[in-house]
């Protein structure tokens, strides 16, 4: 990638708040372009010029580790300028509005705003309040409550299909590939984007979990519904496990975490049901000896979770090249 943007012309999104309505085309150029970046990454010099000079806003209202690092180095691997928004610290705590916030990052002169938040459709609120204001900022969904985590699923993505062809990763590689996603649906929306992407990938996707964390409205996706684990687990490519959303629930909706695990849990054992290069993911954090167990979470044989956090960079570095590129095409 050099310091000019060379604009796929077939990409049209200024913001990217969900993955409802990507075809696989577009996640075709997320990931070729994510593969590009890869190798920057791997290179002695990570940096490219690519977003020099141009303003990156962190709003995370909620909090996070993984996204927020991922999403800053990202930004600086683009040479862009960075503001972190802390909440704790902000004037939000003096009464100022989110949208007041947003529009105080705008004329301080962000073009980008990632943004996590613990209520859905927070990104939607701020990206329709941008294009009322006739700005060019992009906005980037990084979370919204139960919602979607679009770059958290376009990481996992990439990751499988790096798996079958590191060189030229894209989705006709998971076309027909039977994919288990393990554990807490009702509360996830890493599970809700990673349903879009696969299936527009072609994949036959299978959702295991117990009656209380797995609805049965989750059939409306097109995929295969499992109220226990074995028959989600035959013969699939791959196992996606779902961290047990312990902070939302306001319920009891598990007996105890010993029993979920007993039940739902992803050991080396309960693998010996899946194809012999089955490969499990998590988009972490992981409760150890919950979703995984720890002996699986750290054996690289099957686990492909450091290869996650690895490719969400890339991926995030993507996602912005891509954005900047649709805002100013001539640059």
């Amino acid at each position: 990638m050099t310091a000019s943007f060379q604009s796929p012309p077939q990409w049209h999104r200024r913001h990217v708040l969900s993955l409802q309505d990507f075809s696989a085309a577009e996640l075709d150029i997320v990931l070729q372009t994510a593969a590009s970046f890869q190798e920057v990454l791997n290179r002695r010099t990570k940096k490219v010029p690519t977003l020099q000079a141009r303003v990156v806003a962190n709003l995370f209202f909620e909090s996070s580790t993984r996204t927020r690092n991922s999403f800053e180095l990202a930004a600086k691997r683009l040479s862009a300028d960075i503001l972190n928004f802390a909440p704790g610290t902000s004037a939000l705590s003096k009464g100022e509005t989110i949208l007041d916030t947003a529009k105080t990052l705008w004329a301080m002169g962000a073009e980008f705003m990632v943004i996590r938040h613990q209520q859905s459709g927070v990104p939607h609120t701020i990206a329709a309040e941008m294009d009322r204001l006739g700005t060019r900022v992009a906005v980037l969904n990084a979370g919204d409550g139960l919602h979607e985590h679009p770059s958290q699923a376009l990481l996992d993505l990439f990751t499988l299909c790096q798996l079958y062809n590191p060189r030229q990763p894209r989705c006709a590689l998971l076309q027909g590939k039977k994919i288990a996603i393990v554990g807490d649906l009702r509360h996830s929306r890493v599970a809700r984007s990673n349903l879009y992407s696969l299936k527009a990938a072609g994949a036959d996707v299978h959702l295991a979990g117990p009656p209380t964390l797995l609805p049965s409205e989750f059939s409306d996706y097109g995929v295969t519904l499992h109220w226990q684990l074995e028959p989600a687990l035959i013969h699939a490519d791959v196992v996606m496990t779902l961290r047990l959303q312990r902070e939302r629930m306001d319920q009891h909706l598990i007996p105890s975490l010993r029993e979920y695990h007993q039940q739902f849990g992803i050991t080396h054992e309960r693998l010996r049901l899946c194809q012999p290069h089955v490969r499990v993911l998590h988009p972490g954090p992981v409760n150890r000896g919950v979703e995984l167990s720890s002996a699986l979470l750290d054996d690289a044989q099957f686990s492909l979770v450091n290869q996650q956090v690895t490719s969400g960079v890339a991926v995030r570095m993507a996602l912005l090249y891509l954005m900047g590129s649709y805002l100013d095409p001539s640059a």
